[in-house]
């Protein structure tokens, strides 16, 4: 049964859909099957892994608002072993459809169960906001990357988000753990970018990851020629940076035991 990891920050820009994309090429590279899910009406994931989501005729949507089989939403990318739900343009109105549907905050749940079995990871590219779309993926996740910018505001809008996780934790889905804290676009020219990583490895410890995501113009050209910076740029700071993060996933997969928190969870519930 395979773990499901959602990316999720409030904030935009911060790196959460650099990071899906491109911690699940090397989640692949590194011989895992992997799905992506693009819960982002802009559809940035979907695109950047080459998929043309203005003729995309295939989406989470229908799964979450008329339950149609995910397995029939899948499409497959460049690489073997990594597929994505694609972002489309009817996901923009899910969120005020999800409103009147019974157990709303539990949609996105029940309708990744066919395919949890089928992928080692399943990564959730959440919209920069804490809508109802979010929460269905922290509601459906195991666990949770939080990726934050290395900028002046970066524990501000942490701590906003952990009070959102620790909701959902009491309220929704008690077993969501932290898989940790990612620092992006550092900037080793800065006394700011190293004042940021000092004081979160200070407030967080050991929830956040070794990998510091370097700022890279080869990882903001990627998008754009619709790959990973694993087939874009390969040598660059920023393939070796989400490489090396993939590693660490995998470590911290292996000791925390995510998904087998999910079954357990279920066995006591039955």
């Amino acid at each position: 049964m395979g773990d499901v990891i959602a990316c999720a920050n409030q904030k935009g820009g911060v790196g959460k859909t650099t990071t899906v994309v491109n911690l699940a090429t090397y989640l692949a590279l590194e011989d895992r099957r992997v799905l992506v899910v693009d819960l982002d009406p802009q559809g940035n994931a979907t695109s950047g892994l080459g998929l043309e989501r203005r003729t995309a005729d295939r989406s989470i949507y229908p799964a979450l608002v008329d339950d149609a089989n995910v397995l029939d939403l899948i499409r497959p990318t460049l690489l073997d072993r990594l597929a994505i739900v694609p972002s489309a343009r009817d996901l923009a109105g899910a969120e005020v459809e999800l409103v009147g549907l019974d157990r709303r905050e539990r949609r996105l749940a029940n309708a990744l169960q066919p395919a949890v079995s089928g992928f080692d990871f399943i990564l959730l590219d959440c919209p920069p906001a804490v809508g109802l779309l979010t929460v269905n993926a922290l509601t459906a996740a195991d666990a949770v990357i939080v990726p934050i910018q290395c900028e002046y505001y970066a524990l501000e809008g942490l701590s906003q988000l952990l009070s959102t996780i620790e909701l959902v934790r009491e309220h929704l889905n008690p077993r969501l753990a932290l898989a940790g804290v990612l620092l992006t676009m550092f900037d080793a020219r800065t006394t700011l970018s190293a004042d940021v990583v000092r004081e979160v490895r200070a407030h967080m410890g050991g929830s956040v990851f070794s990998t510091v995501v370097p700022r890279s113009i080869r990882l903001a050209e990627a998008p754009s020629h619709g790959r990973p910076i694993a087939r874009y740029s390969p040598e660059s700071r920023g393939a070796q940076a989400y490489h090396e993060l993939a590693r660490e996933v995998l470590r911290r997969a292996q000791a925390a035991g995510w998904s087998g928190a999910r079954q357990q969870l279920a066995g006591a519930t039955r």
